[in-house]
C-alpha cells in the first residue's frame, strides 16, 4: 500500500448500534484561488483545498505493502462458503461473462434470506479492496460500521490484503468486473431491493466509510464502486422519470373521461409509488455525493482525482435535473487548478461535453462568468494536452458567445508558440472564428467568393507580422491544415494578379500573399515552413506521397500560363520576387511538355535568369540560383538542355561582369558593381563550382593594391577565393591519379588565400560594438582560415600520395588566429541599429566562430594543448549558445583523452583574466570576474558527477594538486586560485582524500605568517574551512548511518493509534453553504515549486543554422 492516505481523523470506533452516513461536511469545501496565474502547475483551484487540507498525507498513515498472497485468517471469523454457492468475488476475478448470472442468483438468494445474502455482498466487498473479513450474520444489524472498518485499516496496517488492481495478467480485467458488477446488481433491484432501505443503505454507508479510510487500496476500491453507483442511479431516475411522465399523462387523460374510479386511483397510486422512488433514488445519489465525493475530489491520489471529476462530468451531462446546478458545477470549475495535469484535463473534457449540449447553456452563464477567465488562461497551460484540450472548450465558448473577443489577445500569441499541438489547435480556432467566423451569425453570409473572402481575412492577420516573415510562416503554418482556400492556386494567383476589379491589394498585402502561396505550395507537398522541435526527417506514407504528387500537379496546371504573369509584374520586388522564383523548385517539369507548354517553361527560365542579374540581395540570389540548377537538372529533353545552356550563359555572363568590375576598381571607379557580382558569383558557388582562375588574380591584386577597400567586398573577395580553393580541393581529392599541373594550382591557390588571410591576423579589421562590417570582415577570416585548415589538416594527408597538401598553421598564427577569434566573442550579437546590413548577420554570429574553433580541436587540425584551454575558459562568459558548444567539445575531448591537463589550464587562463582586472579599481569589474572562475569551476567540476566522479578521481585529484602548487607559486597573489578554482573539485573527493589536501595546504603554511596580509590569505582561509567543514559532516553523517543501523532495519515503525473525527455525523449539508458564490470557499490551495532536471550533456555540435533559427521558446506557466 502506499503511504499517502487519508486522513486519520475520519476513522474512529463508535458503540451505537447502526452508524449513519454524514450528510453535511462542515469546513471541507475549498475557496477561490489567489494564487499566481503564471505558475500554472502548481496553482491551486478556485476553491481547491490548501496544502494541508488534501484529504491524506504521507505522515497520516504508515502500512506494509499489499502481500499478493495470503497465508493467515484476517480478524474476524473465517468463512467457508457452500461449495455449491458461487463465491461473487472469484466471478469478479474471472473474465466477466458470469456477472450477469451471479447477481440473479444473488438476488434470488436475497429475497429468501436477506442477512445471508447481505453478508456475502459485503465480503466480496471487503475482500475486492484486498482484505478478508467475516460479519457474522446473526450480528448483522448491531455491527457498527466504524467498528469494521477500523478493523480493516489494522488488517491493511499488518499488510494482510491483497491488490487485485496490480497489473498482474490474472487481475486485468477486475476493476471493469467490479464495476460491471455493481452496475448489474442496480438494474437487478430496480423493482424491488433497491428500495427496501436497507440493503443500498447499508452497502452506501461502508462505502463512504472504505473511502474516507488511510489505505490508498481502500479509498481507491470504494471510490470507484461509489462513483459506478451513481451513474447507476441515473439510469434508474431517468426510466422512473419517464415512466412518471407517462402516468402523468395517463391520469390527466383518464381524469378527462372520469374524475373517480378505480382507474384513476390506480394511476395515482402509481404515479405516487414512482415519485417516491425517483425521491428515494436521488437521496442516495446526494448521500453519496456528500459523503465521497466531496472527499475524494481532493485525494492526494490524482487517479481517485480523476475519476471523481470524470464521473461528475458524466453525472451532469446525462442528469442534468439534478447535477447541472452550480452546488455541483463549481467542483468541476475548482478542479481546473489542480496540481495534477490528468485530473485538470478532466475537468476541462468534461466541461466540453456539457458545452457541447445546446440545452445546458443557459444554466451555465453564471459559471461561465466566474471562471471563464481560467478556461483561458489553461490554453497556455504548461501540459500540453492539457492546454490542446483547453483551446477545444475555448471554441465551445465562442461558440455560444459566452466570452468577448477582447478576451482572446493572450491566445492569438500561442500562433507562435513551440509544441505544434497548440500552435495547430490555436491555428483551428482562428481559422473557425475569425476566418471562416462560425461563432458569427452576423458574418456567416459573407457575399462573393469564399476563397477570396477568406484569403482577404487571412491577409488581415498577417499584416500583424508583415516586417517577420518568420512570424508569418509560423500563422500561415498553424492555419494552413483548416483553411482550403491555401490551396486555392488560382485564386490566389489571380488575386496577385488583381484580375479581379473589387479587390485591391496593397503593397503590404501582395507582399504577404506572395509569401502565403511560396509556404503553402511547400506544405502542400509535404515540405515543412518552420523548424521541426526534433528536426527529425519525415517519412511519409504511400496515400500522402500521392497526394503530395496530386498537389504537385494541381500547383503546375495552375502556374503554367499566369507563372511568367506573376514574374513580370514583380521582377523589380525584391522580396516578392525571391518567394515566386523558388516555387518552380516544387512543380512537376514534365507537365510543361505533356500539356505542350515549353515556350511557358522557357520564358519562366529566362525571367529567372533577368531576376538573378536584376538584383543582389541574398535572398532574391539564392532562389533564383536554386530554381534555375534545379530546372537543369529534373527537366528532361529539350528543356533540360535548354536549362542547361541557360546555367551556363548564367555564368559566362557574371563572369564577364566580375572582370570588368574588378577593371573599374583597379581603374579608381566605384566598387559597388563588384560587390553586387561578387555576391552573385558567391551564391552561384554555394551550389555549384565556377572556372573563375581568369579574375583569380584580378582578386589577389585588388586585396594587395587597395588596402582601404569596404569591408563588406574584402569580405566577398576571400569568400569567392576559398570557395573556388574548396572545388579545386574536392575536384581532385577523389582521383585516382591527380596530375602534377592540377596539383601544383590548388597549392599555389592555397598559399596564396592563406598569405591574405594571415594580413588580416596581422592587422585585424576593427572589431568594436555596432560596427557590423568590421564584425563581419573579422568573422569571415576567422571562418575561412578554420575552414581552409580543417580542410587541408594533415592528420588526413599524412603517410599519402597526397601528402603536400597537409598544412598545420604555426604556434604565433594560431594565437593571432584565437585573439581575433577572442575579439568577436567578446561583441554581441544583437544589435538595434537599422543601418546595419543584415543579410550575411546569421552566417557571422559568435556561434559560428566558436564552432570553427571547436572543429578544429575536435578533428585534432590544431594542437589543443593552447587552443583548448582557451576555448573552455570562455565556456559561461558568452550565454547559453556558446556554452552549449563548449560542453559538446569537452564531451568529444573527454571520450578521447584525459581533460584534467585541458580543465587546470582554462581554469589558470579565466584566474589570469581576473588577476588582470583586479588592479583595475572598478570594484563591480573585479567581482564579476572573480565569479566567472567560479562558475567556471563549478560547470567543469561538474562534468564528473555520478558513478564518473569516481571513476575520474585521478583526474580530478591531478586538477586539484596541480592547483593548489599554482596558487601558492606567488602567494599570497595567486592564492583566490584556490576558493574560486580548486574548491570546486577537491569538494567533489572522498573525505580520505580531502584530509590528506588539507595535510598539504596546512604543511605549506607552517612558517608562514598570514596574519601580515589578512585579505590576501582570506581565500586560503576559505577553502580550509569549507574543506574541514565537508569532512566534519561527512563523519557525521557516518556515525549517524552507523547508529541507525544499529538501532533498527528495515522501515520505521507503524503509529498504532487512529485518532480523530468520527466518520458519520447526524448533521445535514446546507446547500446555500455550498453556493458558487460562497467567498469563504475560493481561495485556492499554494503548492511548492518542483526541481527542475538537469539536462543531458551530451548533444552534436550543432550547425550556424541550427544554433541561429528562430528561438520562440514556450514559457512555462
Amino acid at each position: 500500500m502506499d503511504d499517502d492516505a487519508a486522513l486519520p481523523s475520519e476513522i474512529t470506533t463508535r458503540h451505537a448500534k447502526r452508524a449513519r452516513v454524514n450528510t453535511r461536511v462542515a469546513g471541507d469545501e475549498p475557496d477561490e484561488a489567489n494564487g499566481d496565474n503564471a505558475e500554472n502547475q502548481e496553482r491551486n483551484s478556485d476553491g481547491s483545498p490548501g496544502p494541508g487540507e488534501w484529504e491524506g498525507s504521507p505522515d497520516d498513515f504508515q502500512e506494509i505493502r499489499p502481500k499478493t498472497k495470503r497465508h493467515r485468517a484476517s480478524e474476524g471469523t473465517s468463512y467457508f462458503p457452500n461449495r455449491f454457492e458461487e463465491i461473487l468475488i472469484e466471478v469478479i476475478k474471472g473474465d466477466g461473462k458470469h456477472i450477469s448470472q451471479a447477481v440473479k442468483r444473488w438476488v434470488e438468494r436475497y429475497e429468501r434470506n436477506q442477512k445471508h445474502a447481505m453478508v456475502e455482498l459485503f465480503m466480496m466487498l471487503f475482500e475486492a479492496c484486498g482484505a478478508k473479513y467475516y460479519i457474522k450474520e446473526e450480528f448483522l444489524d448491531e455491527t457498527d460500521v466504524d467498528d469494521v472498518v477500523v478493523a480493516l485499516v489494522n488488517l491493511a496496517r499488518k499488510g494482510e490484503v491483497e491488490d487485485y488492481q496490480s497489473s498482474k495478467k490474472e487481475f486485468k480485467n477486475f476493476k471493469e468486473n467490479l464495476v460491471s458488477f455493481w452496475d448489474t446488481l442496480v438494474i437487478e433491484c430496480q423493482n424491488g431491493p433497491l428500495f427496501d432501505k436497507d440493503l443500498f443503505d447499508k452497502c452506501i454507508d461502508y462505502i463512504i466509510a472504505l473511502s474516507c479510510t488511510p489505505p490508498r487500496v481502500y479509498r481507491q476500491v470504494a471510490s470507484m464502486i461509489g462513483l459506478q453507483l451513481v451513474t447507476s442511479f441515473i439510469s434508474v431516475a431517468e426510466r422512473l422519470a419517464v415512466q412518471r411522465d407517462t402516468t402523468q399523462r395517463q391520469l390527466n387523460a383518464e381524469r378527462k373521461k372520469r374524475p373517480d374510479g378505480p382507474r384513476v386511483e390506480s394511476l395515482n397510486s402509481r404515479l405516487s409509488t414512482t415519485h417516491e422512488q425517483k425521491l428515494v433514488i436521488d437521496e442516495m445519489m446526494r448521500k453519496i455525493f456528500t459523503g465521497l465525493f466531496v472527499h475524494r475530489y481532493r485525494d492526494v491520489d490524482p487517479n481517485i482525482r480523476m475519476s471523481c471529476i470524470r464521473s461528475l462530468g458524466v453525472w451532469i451531462l446525462s442528469y442534468p435535473t439534478l447535477f447541472l446546478q452550480d452546488l455541483y458545477l463549481k467542483y468541476l470549475g475548482w478542479t481546473l487548478n489542480d496540481k495534477s495535469a490528468g485530473v485538470r484535463k478532466a475537468a476541462v473534457l468534461a466541461l466540453q461535453n456539457i458545452y457541447e449540449v445546446e440545452d445546458n447553456v443557459p444554466t451555465l452563464s453564471l459559471f461561465t462568468e466566474r471562471f471563464s477567465n481560467r478556461m483561458i488562461e489553461l490554453a497556455d497551460d504548461v501540459d500540453v494536452s492539457v492546454a490542446v484540450c483547453a483551446i477545444g472548450l475555448v471554441k465551445q465558448l465562442l461558440r455560444h458567445q459566452l466570452i468577448p473577443d477582447d478576451d482572446l489577445g493572450s491566445l492569438y500569441d500561442l500562433l507562435i508558440d513551440d509544441p505544434p499541438e497548440i500552435r495547430r489547435a490555436i491555428g483551428e480556432l482562428v481559422y473557425d472564428h475569425l476566418i471562416e467566423q462560425k461563432f458569427n451569425s452576423s458574418q456567416s453570409g459573407s457575399k462573393g467568393n469564399e476563397s477570396e473572402v477568406h484569403l482577404g481575412r487571412m491577409l488581415q492577420i498577417l499584416r500583424e507580422f508583415s516586417t517577420d516573415p518568420i512570424l508569418s510562416a509560423y500563422v500561415i503554418d498553424d492555419v494552413w491544415e483548416y483553411m482550403k482556400a491555401m490551396k486555392d492556386w488560382k485564386c490566389i494567383i489571380s488575386m496577385l494578379l488583381d484580375e479581379n476589379p473589387l479587390i485591391e491589394l496593397t503593397d503590404e498585402d501582395a507582399t504577404n500573399l506572395a509569401r502565403l502561396l511560396f509556404a503553402s505550395v511547400k506544405k502542400a507537398v509535404g515540405e515543412r515552413i518552420v523548424p521541426a522541435s526534433d528536426n527529425r526527417k519525415q517519412y511519409f506514407n504511400k496515400a500522402q506521397r500521392e497526394m503530395f504528387e496530386n498537389n504537385r500537379r494541381d500547383l503546375t496546371v495552375a502556374m503554367m500560363k499566369n507563372y511568367p504573369l506573376l514574374l513580370r509584374k514583380f521582377m523589380v520586388d525584391k522580396v516578392k520576387i525571391s518567394s515566386l522564383v523558388e516555387i518552380i523548385v516544387y512543380m512537376n517539369l514534365e507537365l510543361y511538355s505533356l500539356k505542350r507548354q515549353e515556350q511557358n517553361f522557357r520564358n519562366t527560365l529566362l525571367l529567372i535568369k533577368d531576376a538573378f542579374f536584376k538584383h543582389g540581395e541574398k535572398d532574391a540570389l539564392r532562389s533564383c540560383v536554386k530554381a534555375i540548377t534545379f530546372c537543369s537538372t529534373e527537366s528532361r529533353g529539350e528543356l533540360q538542355d535548354f536549362s542547361r545552356n541557360k546555367l551556363k550563359e548564367l555564368e559566362d555572363e557574371l563572369l564577364d561582369k566580375l572582370k570588368s568590375a574588378t577593371k573599374e576598381v583597379i581603374d579608381g571607379e566605384d566598387e559597388y558593381s563588384l560587390l553586387v557580382n561578387l555576391k552573385r558569383l558567391f551564391e552561384l558557388q554555394l551550389s555549384r563550382p565556377a572556372s573563375i582562375e581568369e579574375i583569380y588574380g584580378d582578386c589577389i591584386t585588388i586585396l594587395r593594391s587597395f588596402r582601404n577597400l569596404d569591408d563588406e567586398v574584402v569580405s566577398f573577395l576571400l569568400l569567392n577565393m576559398s570557395m573556388d580553393v574548396a572545388w579545386s580541393f574536392h575536384s581532385i581529392i577523389n582521383l585516382e591519379t591527380v596530375s602534377e599541373g592540377s596539383l601544383c594550382s590548388l597549392l599555389s591557390k592555397r598559399d596564396t588565400l592563406l598569405e591574405e588571410l594571415e594580413y588580416f591576423l596581422n592587422t585585424p579589421p576593427e572589431v568594436r560594438e555596432g560596427s557590423n562590417s568590421g564584425n563581419q570582415l573579422a568573422c569571415w577570416v576567422c571562418i575561412i582560415l578554420a575552414d581552409i585548415w580543417f580542410l587541408f589538416r594533415k592528420t588526413v594527408f599524412s603517410s599519402t600520395k597526397l601528402e603536400r597538401l597537409g598544412y598545420c598553421p604555426d604556434a604565433r598564427t594560431l594565437q593571432k588566429f584565437w585573439t581575433l577569434c577572442e575579439k568577436r566573442l567578446k561583441i554581441s550579437d544583437d544589435t538595434e541599429d537599422e543601418d546595419i546590413n543584415k543579410e550575411y548577420i546569421e552566417d557571422t554570429n559568435r556561434d559560428n566562430v566558436m564552432i570553427v574553433v571547436a572543429k578544429l580541436i575536435a578533428s585534432d587540425t590544431v594542437p589543443k594543448d593552447y587552443l583548448a584551454p582557451e576555448v573552455i575558459s570562455h565556456f559561461v562568459m558568452h550565454g547559453a549558445g556558446i556554452a552549449e558548444i563548449v560542453k559538446n567539445l569537452i564531451t568529444v575531448l573527454k571520450e578521447k583523452n584525459d581533460v584534467s591537463g585541458v580543465f587546470l589550464e582554462a581554469l589558470k587562463r579565466a584566474h589570469y583574466r581576473h588577476l588582470e582586472l583586479s588592479e583595475s579599481d572598478d570594484e563591480s569589474l573585479k567581482s564579476e570576474s572573480f565569479q566567472e572562475c567560479k562558475n567556471l569551476a563549478s560547470r567543469l567540476a561538474g562534468t564528473f558527477v555520478g558513478a564518473s566522479r569516481n571513476k575520474h578521481r585521478p583526474e580530478i585529484l591531478k586538477i586539484v594538486k596541480s592547483g593548489i602548487e599554482y596558487a601558492f607559486q606567488k602567494p599570497p597573489k595567486q592564492l583566490s586560485f584556490l576558493e574560486a578554482s580548486v574548491l570546486h573539485f577537491a569538494s567533489r573527493l572522498p573525505p580520505p582524500d580531502i584530509r590528506d589536501i588539507l595535510k598539504d595546504v596546512q604543511k605549506r603554511t607552517e612558517n608562514v605568517n598570514t596574519e601580515e596580509d589578512p585579505s590576501g590569505w582570506r581565500p586560503y582561509n576559505t577553502f580550509y574551512d569549507s574543506l574541514q567543514e565537508k569532512c566534519a559532516k561527512n563523519d557525521g553523517i557516518h556515525d549517524k548511518k552507523e547508529q541507525t543501523t544499529a538501532r533498527k532495519r528495515g522501515r520505521p515503525r507503524k503509529r498504532r493509534n487512529i485518532e480523530g473525527r468520527r466518520l458519520f455525523d447526524e448533521r445535514n449539508s446546507s446547500e446555500e453553504e455550498d453556493s458558487i458564490n460562497t467567498s469563504d470557499q475560493e481561495d485556492a490551495q499554494v503548492e511548492e515549486d518542483e526541481e527542475e532536471d538537469n539536462a543531458p550533456l551530451i548533444h552534436s555540435l550543432k550547425s550556424s543554422a541550427k544554433l541561429r533559427s528562430l528561438r520562440v521558446s514556450r514559457q512555462e506557466n
